[in-house]
């Protein structure tokens, strides 16, 4: 998958943190708190240099006046306790911001995920993806909170110490001033060469993480064709590359640092230098306290700068990040229902059910033309119409174009021209989830969650009972090899089913959409994995629970679709033969020529 344009710009985009920030930042007390902590820290690390300062000045130089010292104490007492409770405050809330920034970007990520269309994870790798929800979303919630954190304590430090220096002493204030704009130089440089470097290791990152998946997703693939070494080659390319680029971005951040720390140490040492030789000049009047004073904030001054420049570095490292989760987060779906259809039907998130109509299942494809982003035009003009309750099987060699028909009748993807008819209105006019909540979809290789098979079957309407759940196993004929099992209904299926075969899978998917109870049922292919004797229990259960309802069916077993209503021969998008079994027999024509090879080809397999 392409990463974002923005990749190839150089330079934090604060709209992209605009956003990050209104969506974190639910709770703008808590915000208020953490800055007003990290504000009171940076207060008490300026006032210590000047209780130091009035130390030495008049306890352990000149008259050694006394007098104030129980005071002093006090003082100094209350500095640290109010010191201890600014550290407890910032930490506390910085650790709630933390969780909260994780929480609030991987809620938002994954809500509009679920309003993306089908053709948006047919193009975006799944572990692209997980990198999103998990590593992105963690590193932006660590800058967020703790930089926050970094960034108000830095800057108030850095303008409290140099308010102090000047009213001071300018002339020894003029030194650490000179640095700051020595520094910004060096900042400003750096920016582009580290954002270029961090940014191409989470492209490689992305890339791993995806290798990771596929490598877990296809382990039987990969032993079953003995893949395991040209795997590993290409996995480890992919580590080296990002090993190499996280090399880069570290071997910058580091040299930045280290000019940093050279810059700061210089001031220092021409502090230190400027102020002794003032000390040593009696018309300066500069005391000892005061140049103690100095050399302290010079050092302190240059803390908060580092932690500046590693704010900086770490928002920058960031950025890539940032543009991800956002650009997740706003990526809009191929497939919008319009505003007037929300404000009737609702969106997915919030149904107004009340105004749903009743679907009796009249399906109409009228002069669609539908064509993938390649431009390959899949169906042209194409005509259809499916009467309600009817059984209509599909068929036809690969690439004839029935999956597209079905995903558009399911309103996965759109007509590019033409329309598609429910009870004889275009079916945009009425919303997408008014569709899918009457929608039965069965797949080819049907998909288990790692739970119950209880809970498998429940998906189906999440509203039922147990005993309802129970009676859609019996209907599709499941319910006698679930008893069998050590736990029944119980029984933990694995990830991804894994602990059960590809029938009984099959056999909880057909129990699942009957649960659902659709109006309009798609079988697509949803026969061709099961064994003969599974086959034939599905068949049977089928048979009665198809009654009443629109199904469609793509087989490329032509024994299963005998008793269809209506069976559609298509070849590149269009229909060339159409009628029952009977009829398309009779014909001669392409449908008995497929009949007739299937009939031999399974007959030589029993022999």
């Amino acid at each position: 998958m392409e990463d974002f344009k923005q990749d190839n710009e150089y330079k934090v985009n604060l709209g992209t943190w605009r956003k990050i920030l209104s969506i974190v930042f639910k709770k703008p007390w808590r915000v208020v708190l953490l800055v007003s902590f990290a504000t009171l820290l940076a207060v008490m690390d300026t006032i210590i240099p000047l209780l130091n300062r009035y130390a030495i000045d008049t306890y352990f130089s000149g008259a050694k006046d006394m007098t104030t010292l129980p005071i002093f104490i006090v003082i100094n007492v209350l500095v640290a306790v109010i010191f201890g409770l600014s550290v407890w405050g910032f930490i506390h809330q910085a650790g709630v911001i933390e969780a909260n920034t994780s929480y609030q970007l991987r809620k938002e990520a994954f809500k509009n995920i679920q309003n993306l269309s089908f053709s948006y994870f047919d193009k975006t790798p799944q572990g692209w993806l997980m990198a999103r929800l998990t590593s992105d979303a963690r590193r932006l919630s660590l800058i967020i909170s703790w930089g926050l954190v970094d960034l108000v304590w830095a800057l108030f430090s850095m303008i409290l110490i140099l308010v102090v220096l000047v009213i001071t002493n300018i002339k020894l204030a003029v030194i650490t001033l000179i640095s700051v704009p020595i520094m910004l130089a060096v900042a400003y440089y750096f920016r582009k060469v580290i954002l270029k470097h961090h940014r191409n290791a989470r492209k490689q990152n992305s890339q791993l993480t995806a290798a990771f998946s596929e490598s877990f997703l296809g382990a039987k693939t990969t032993k079953s064709l003995v893949i395991e070494e040209p795997n590993f080659i290409e996995f480890e390319q992919i580590a080296i590359s990002l090993r190499r680029h996280s090399i880069k971005a570290v071997l910058s951040s580091s040299l930045f640092s280290s000019i940093v720390l050279v810059i700061a140490y210089l001031a220092v040492t021409l502090t230190m230098f400027r102020g002794g030789t003032m000390f040593l000049e009696a018309s300066t009047g500069l005391k000892i306290g005061v140049l103690s004073m100095f050399i302290t904030y010079t050092i302190n001054f240059f803390e908060p700068v580092m932690s500046l420049s590693r704010i900086i570095s770490d928002f920058q490292n960031a950025q890539a990040s940032a543009e991800r989760i956002v650009g997740l987060i706003e990526t809009k779906s191929d497939l919008e229902d319009t505003d007037e259809v929300k404000e009737k039907y609702g969106s997915r998130f919030e149904d107004r059910k009340e105004n749903w109509e009743p679907l009796q299942g009249d399906v109409e494809f009228k002069d669609v033309t539908f064509y993938y982003k390649d431009n390959e035009i899949i169906l042209e003009n194409f005509n259809l119409k499916i009467k309600a309750g009817s059984q209509v099987a599909l068929v036809g060699h690969t690439g004839s174009g029935k999956t597209t028909i079905v995903n558009l009748l399911s309103r996965f993807y759109e007509p590019k021209a033409g329309e598609i008819l429910i009870d004889g209105v275009e079916y945009r006019k009425r919303s997408i989830h008014w569709l899918h909540k009457r929608l039965g979809y069965v797949l080819q290789s049907p998909h288990l969650f790692s739970t119950t098979i209880m809970e498998n079957i429940r998906y189906g309407r999440l509203d039922a009972t147990d005993d309802e759940v129970i009676e859609a196993a019996k209907a599709i004929g499941a319910h006698e090899f679930i008893e069998k099992l050590d736990k029944g209904y119980d029984t933990y299926v694995g990830e991804g089913g894994n602990f059960l075969s590809i029938g009984q899978k099959q056999l909880l998917s057909f129990a699942r959409a009957i649960l659902a109870n659709p109006r309009i049922l798609i079988l697509d292919e949803a026969t061709s994995s099961i064994d003969s004797e599974t086959e034939q229990i599905v068949q049977e259960a089928t048979r009665t629970l198809l009654k009443d309802r629109t199904s469609v069916i793509v087989a490329h077993r032509l024994s299963t679709i005998v008793d269809s209503d209506l069976i559609i021969m298509l070849a590149d998008g269009k229909i060339i033969e159409m009628g029952n079994h009977k009829e398309l027999l009779e014909k001669r024509g392409a449908y008995f020529d497929l009949y007739r090879y299937q009939f031999f080809k399974e007959n030589e397999a029993k022999i």
